[in-house]
């Protein structure tokens, strides 16, 4: 019998004149709806936060929420039929949903681009002061870097090629401040960008956002780490901080470049950070005036209540921190596109409205240059939450600036905020992107506001997580800080209002919010884009993909080439592990705890350890080429011959759920039964999660025993062979001596696109039967055939290289390094050896040994690096910086990919 209901009970308006309806709770099709004096029936199945008809639309007639459009009825539409556009068809058709959808569309999205009135405008009003500002305790660094809520010592990676030292060091100290009560935490800040060669087009954002977080009131003291010699270098940053006057010289600090023995940098670098500690320690909390509160305002994984509850919550916070004289920061400039006109409603003067208007345009040219268009935002998870198109979402999202407050200025990336009012930064709507800028630009407290429970923190500002709906909070409530569903079963705003805002200055104050209990956090700086213009655009769409088919390669005689294999299922690789694979930047964390709980453990039988491959795609970046990329180089690692059992672990709201990747998975002919899934969100939160995979992989790997060990041949080794530098003509020579060695012997050779041996004409003329150097396989393709392959490289980035590299299918990497030495990958061993003399010289306790490369040592060169193959593919020995977990995982973009 079908289930009867008020509207009340069962739906929402979020302002009267609305004629769409967001329905509270699962409705069955043919539930019915008492409202006002009648009755309707839904025509199908309406889930939490999606929309039902609550009067008759006519044909073309506008779909209002808020009072604004976001679309229009391609047909009549009946009182109480469920509202779809043909995007919410597509997300929902990729879940496993248990009741059927409407075979066709009946709105079209509405997005008309906004024009301002320059001779109607009026300056607007802000709030007014409150007469008795009031205080929180903080820890007062003076004027130009105003009052921390925190007082942390940062490990810094300047630029993505010492993130491993960065990790490996905050870890080491992670129990170091335990003496000093006044200290918080020795963190990692470690990101994706300035590693490359080249001088990267988002230069100004990188510099900015590393410029901000080392004088950031929260940082106690930084130390920023490079090698020197790369793009974004220590040198740099300094010179961009002194000519842009940023007061480096107030905060302790040091600038660490990285020399010699890896393991001695860190004991350089541990002895540094404890040596600062009893002075970071004498500064004392201390009362000081709310107005140096600045509050980051972000939403992540939103719902269709997030613009009904959990946003004029913030937004009813941050209205208070500015009568109290702070500051509050908006950002995420493709997710106010169709809200112009509310953001724009309260503004300080002409010149910031046209400023914030210029801002969507130059975000909205550059997605164009990438082929993209600012409408696809919306990830799949927002779309199953209850928001259809980007237009639901900015009129959802811009509730973060209440109706009383004035925007009051407009700012770049990681702009630093100077005066005290309510800011926009312009941001892309990657919710750790745009965090990275908003606390470079001084926000020392962080309100997030989610509808499906994103369990984003940051390393050293405090994470607000405000969930939308009671039931999501209580599904979730060890993962978040304030219910603002609660306004929606009946408390008042300005109750949940003072509420929260008591509790942002107790967090302010040194309350830990529950992110900080959980001790897991994230950062990403807005990431690189590759086009400069859209003069490229067509050439690279129309570019055909690799066929998978091997390069010929010289036949010739080899000396057998064996090694100690272990026998798996149906072949015999070098290693056996467990994988736990993020499906998104949100999921990687909780999967890196999950590896490290389950390897201290103790041993597992079968596998030799548990690796999580944690990285920042999956979410926030446009889709099309780099979404297939991304799925791609992940299938390519769950299907690699050393993952004995791998397991899927999605954060529950990101582009890339579970369910799309199984589908995706089928397409490529795997089958999904075999591996493991789970959700941060849907299965309960990170504690409901630990212990599901732990299960998840106790129940799969029980009964295994040792496995067996065998002598085999090249035929089952795959190989990645990469050189960075100048590539002398001896070490030429004896790399094609060692790929054809193997090829030979029926193996498997892969060697990136940009790897320096393919400027050696030794290389070349040695090993290929053709002249012609092409890819043989894309970038994370697997390779299905032996033989030799080329992989396309779309960067020069040296870890999104070697993470694309692992899902060919390489079982060991070789490289050899003229210049810095680089960082493995963390599933499968890097060896690095180097014949260039001055690089041996700086870094020889870090390479594996060779022996020298005079002229005509090719035949010993080549001996020495199939010698170490053999040895670390049968287990007798670890490449040096492999074992001291020097690594790093990144996926690319691709050449039209970029932050959304």
């Amino acid at each position: 019998m079908a289930e009867r209901y008020d509207f009340h009970d069962a739906g929402r308006l979020p302002v009267p004149e609305d004629n769409v309806a967001i329905a509270t709770r699962r409705l069955e099709a043919g539930t019915t709806i008492r409202h006002e004096s009648g009755e309707f029936a839904l025509s199908h199945t309406v889930l939490e936060g999606h929309r039902f008809a609550l009067q008759s639309i006519a044909a073309e007639e506008p779909l209002l929420s808020w009072g604004l459009p976001f679309g229009f009825a391609l047909r009549d539409i009946a009182q109480g039929e469920y509202m779809c556009n043909a995007r919410i068809l597509w997300a929902l058709r990729r879940r496993n949903l248990d009741f059927p959808l409407p075979e066709k569309e009946n709105f079209r999205d509405h997005l008309v681009p906004y024009e301002l009135d320059a001779a109607a405008f009026r300056p607007g009003r802000q709030v007014p002061l409150d007469p008795s500002p009031g205080t929180f305790s903080g820890f007062d660094r003076g004027p130009a870097r105003g009052v921390g809520t925190r007082n942390h010592v940062v490990v810094m990676a300047t630029n993505s090629r010492t993130a491993g030292y960065a990790r490996l060091l905050a870890e080491r100290l992670k129990d170091a401040t335990e003496a000093f009560p006044n200290v918080d935490r020795v963190v990692a800040v470690v990101h994706t960008e300035g590693g490359g060669t080249g001088t990267p087009n988002n230069l100004d954002f990188i510099l900015r956002t590393l410029s901000g977080f080392m004088v950031h009131p929260n940082v106690g003291a930084v130390l920023a780490v490079d090698y020197g010699g790369e793009a974004v270098c220590n040198r740099v940053l300094r010179d961009f901080m002194t000519g842009r006057g940023y007061p480096l010289g107030e905060v302790t600090h040091e600038f660490l470049t990285l020399e010699g023995d890896f393991s001695e940098a860190l004991r350089r670098g541990e002895a540094l950070v404890k040596e600062w500690l009893p002075k970071l320690d004498g500064v004392a909390r201390s009362e000081a005036p709310l107005a140096n509160l600045k509050l980051a305002l972000q939403c992540g994984g939103s719902d269709a209540f997030s613009g009904i509850s959990g946003n004029p919550l913030a937004g009813w916070v941050a209205k208070e921190t500015i009568r109290h004289g702070g500051s509050a920061n908006l950002a995420e400039t493709d997710e106010l596109i169709g809200a112009e006109s509310y953001v724009l409603e309260n503004v300080r003067d002409l010149a910031t409205a046209q400023r914030f208007l210029e801002k969507i345009e130059i975000f909205r040219e550059r997605a164009g240059w990438h082929g993209q268009s600012l409408e696809g935002n919306p990830s799949a998870g927002n779309n199953f939450r209850g928001l259809y198109n980007i237009a639901l979402k900015s009129i959802g999202a811009a509730r973060k600036r209440n109706p009383e407050v004035r925007l009051d200025h407009v700012i770049d990336y990681a702009e630093p905020m100077s005066q005290p009012g309510y800011y926009f930064m312009d941001s892309p709507g990657n919710d750790l992107e745009s965090i990275a800028g908003q606390v470079a630009s001084g926000s020392n407290m962080i309100l997030f506001i989610t509808g499906n429970g994103s369990i984003t923190n940051f390393p050293f500002v405090p994470t607000i997580k405000i969930m939308t709906t009671s039931s999501r909070f209580e599904l979730l409530s060890h993962d978040m800080d304030v219910n603002a569903g609660r306004y929606q079963d009946g408390t008042p705003m300005e109750e949940l209002g003072k509420e929260a805002f008591q509790y942002t200055r107790e967090v302010a104050s040194g309350k830990r919010s529950v992110g900080e209990k959980a001790g897991h956090s994230q950062v990403s700086i807005w990431r690189d884009w590759q086009q400069k213009d859209g003069t490229r655009l067509e050439r690279i769409r129309a570019a055909s993909a690799p066929a998978g088919e091997p390069l010929p390669v010289r036949a010739g005689a080899a000396a057998p080439f064996t090694y100690s294999a272990i026998e798996s299922e149906d072949t015999y690789t070098t290693d056996q592990v467990g994988l736990i694979l993020p499906a998104s930047l949100c999921s990687g964390q909780i999967a890196k705890m999950i590896a490290e709980k389950l390897n201290a453990q103790g041993a597992r039988p079968g596998v030799s350890r548990f690796v999580a491959l944690v990285h920042t795609e999956g979410c926030g970046s446009a889709g099309g080429d780099s979404e297939h990329i991304f799925l791609r180089t992940m299938l390519g690692h769950l299907r690699h011959p050393v993952v004995k059992k791998g397991l899927l672990l999605e954060h529950g709201c990101e582009k890339t759920v579970n369910d799309y990747i199984r589908g995706y998975m089928e397409k490529a002919g795997m089958a999904p039964e075999r591996y493991g899934w789970a959700s941060v969100q849907l299965d309960g939160g990170i504690d409901a999660v630990v212990g599901k995979v732990a299960d998840w992989f106790a129940a799969n790997l029980d009964g295994d025993s040792t496995p067996a060990l065998r002598e085999v041949g090249a035929e089952y080794l795959r190989v990645g062979l990469t050189a960075t530098g100048e590539v002398s003509e001896a070490v030429g020579r004896a790399c094609a001596r060692v790929a054809a060695s193997l090829l030979a012997g029926g193996g498997t050779v892969v060697v990136p696109e940009n790897a320096a041996l393919w400027r050696s004409e030794p290389f070349r003329a040695e090993l290929l039967a053709g002249t012609e150097v092409y890819p043989t396989l894309a970038y994370g393709q697997f390779a299905e055939k032996p033989g030799l392959h080329v992989m396309a490289t779309p960067t020069d980035h040296p870890v999104e290289t070697l993470s694309g590299l692992g899902a060919t299918g390489v079982e060991i990497m070789l490289a050899h390094v003229a210049g810095l030495p680089l960082q493995g990958h963390p599933m499968i061993p890097l060896i690095q050896v180097s014949g260039d003399e001055p690089t041996r010289n700086r870094w020889g306790a870090d390479l594996d040994e060779l022996p020298e490369a005079a002229p005509g040592a090719e035949a010993t060169l080549a001996a020495a690096m199939l010698e170490l193959l053999r040895r670390v593919a049968s287990r007798e020995y670890t490449p040096k910086l492999y074992a001291q977990g020097n690594t790093d995982f990144q996926l690319t973009r691709g050449l039209l990919g970029i932050s959304m």
